[in-house]
């Protein structure tokens, strides 16, 4: 469990200085790693005592609220039970915990593919959230939206790829997004999920660039590495929705540069992106 729910790793603020209502924290069990300061802790509700996740802002962009409205309004199995919050001069959130783990624990090293037999309710499921009629705000705006300028792809070795993004996909598709929905927010249990995290950036947005950020390979990831599970994935997708492969594909392109440049240093990563972005060609 040391793996999942580390013990302090940098400076945070003091939980249990926040101004709870509902909540009584009693120890803290964790920090999980996350932009804002994220606390496993066990405490007293309604009378019981639970493990839940405590969650302050910490970095900028960070919105809180709109995840608690989000919460508020979202009838769908599987996602956090806001049980405390405020929006003073710090936000902060409570969410009682959710059973599973995380994909990347379930299948290690992936050896023999053991992914892809979760790749279809993976697919599925965003689908499904993708169908929702919900009331929710335009998603904020993230660097990731923006085709990566051509300083960045030469400093990539990557300006071939200029031509590419000079054609992006024409009026995307838009529908409720979860706006960061992959592996390290997702949990696994009996090979469903159980649990789907983290809706701060959710709202309605881009659904061919959702689908993308879903199924990219992000550094240190053993998974998704592979055209078959990607299938199974968007096989998945379209037992309950529509997609564009085209956009979804130019999505992951545009993101990857992005990816790279924080990555410098892992060369298996760099290869690997590199030579699926050389495939574009």
């Amino acid at each position: 469990m040391a793996n999942i729910f580390p013990e302090k790793w940098r400076e945070t603020c003091d939980p249990f200085s926040l101004d709870y209502k509902n909540f009584k924290p009693l120890e803290i069990l964790g920090y999980p790693h996350a932009g804002n300061d994220v606390f496993r802790m066990s405490g007293l509700f309604e009378g019981r005592e639970i493990t839940a996740f405590v969650k302050a802002a910490r970095q900028k962009g960070a919105d809180i609220e709109n995840e608690v409205a989000v919460l508020a309004n979202l009838d769908f199995p599987c996602v956090p039970k806001v049980i405390d919050f405020g929006f003073g001069e710090k936000s902060f959130s409570v969410t009682e915990e959710l059973p599973g783990e995380r994909l990347s624990m379930i299948v290690g090293e992936n050896a023999g593919l053991a992914s892809l037999s979760y790749m279809e309710e993976y697919g599925e499921t965003l689908a499904k959230l993708h169908s929702l009629e919900i009331n929710a705000d335009t998603v904020a705006e993230r660097r990731f939206f923006s085709v990566p300028s051509f300083e960045l792809l030469e400093k990539l070795g990557l300006s071939y790829l200029g031509d590419f993004f000079s054609d992006a996909p024409k009026n995307p598709a838009k529908c409720f997004c979860h706006g960061d929905f992959h592996y390290a927010n997702i949990l696994w249990k009996d090979h469903r999920i159980s649990g789907i995290l983290d809706f701060e950036l959710s709202g309605i947005g881009n659904r061919d660039f959702d689908i993308a950020w879903a199924i990219i390979l992000r550094p240190g990831q053993k998974f998704l590495k592979t055209e078959e599970e990607r299938r199974a994935f968007l096989s998945g997708y379209s037992k309950y929705g529509e997609y564009d492969p085209a956009a979804v594909r130019f999505y992951m392109a545009q993101i990857y540069p992005y990816f790279l440049e924080f990555s410098q240093n892992d060369e298996e990563y760099c290869d690997y992106v590199k030579g699926w972005l050389a495939g574009l060609k």
